[in-house]
């Protein structure tokens, strides 16, 4: 059963449950993205769940119904994906690193920008999935273990740059130079 109580995984020759959890509201992209990614769904065999009305920023409940924190949403995934080819700065991409979980990023403009530089170690996109990012995923969500490395490296970079410590040591030098 799925750690965010919803249905059980379905089975496949694999003997991966090809899952997708959407988080947030299927508006945010547009109605015809979504359209799009379950037609892609449904023709790939995966399960689609978009579960933004079980999701908030805090557990609690909501009209006698469970809702889930965003937080335990990145602590149960097994793969976080952001395919998105227009993203601001990445502060999602961000929280995945804080919760130590493997990503899939496509390289927007800011990833490449300000992200990418920095030496993270993501499965990377250029726009489209290809097999040597389906593979990539597989082997992490195949092999969990083999990921720690990566995520641990990533999240030492994100401590790096990222940090209320970092923030305050940039604080202080521009508070300096007035």
């Amino acid at each position: 059963v799925s750690r965010l109580g919803l249905s059980p995984p379905t089975s496949n020759h694999d003997g991966l449950g090809k899952r997708l959890f959407i988080t947030h509201s299927a508006g945010d992209e547009g109605l015809a993205y979504w359209h799009w990614v379950e037609r892609e769904a449904r023709m790939m065999g995966v399960s689609l769940e978009l579960i933004d009305s079980i999701t908030g920023d805090e557990r609690g409940q909501s009209n006698g119904k469970k809702i889930y924190s965003l937080a335990d949403a990145y602590l149960n995934a097994d793969l976080i994906t952001y395919p998105s080819i227009y993203e601001g700065f990445g502060n999602a991409l961000i929280e995945a690193v804080y919760y130590k979980r493997p990503v899939v990023a496509n390289r927007y403009p800011v990833y490449n920008s300000d992200i990418r530089p920095l030496g993270f170690q993501f499965i990377e996109l250029d726009g489209f999935v290809d097999d040597r990012a389906v593979e990539q995923s597989i082997q992490i969500i195949k092999h969990p273990k083999d990921s720690t490395k990566m995520v641990e490296r990533n999240f030492a970079i994100a401590r790096e740059h990222f940090s209320l410590e970092t923030l305050e040591v940039k604080l202080e030098q521009v508070l300096a130079s007035f």
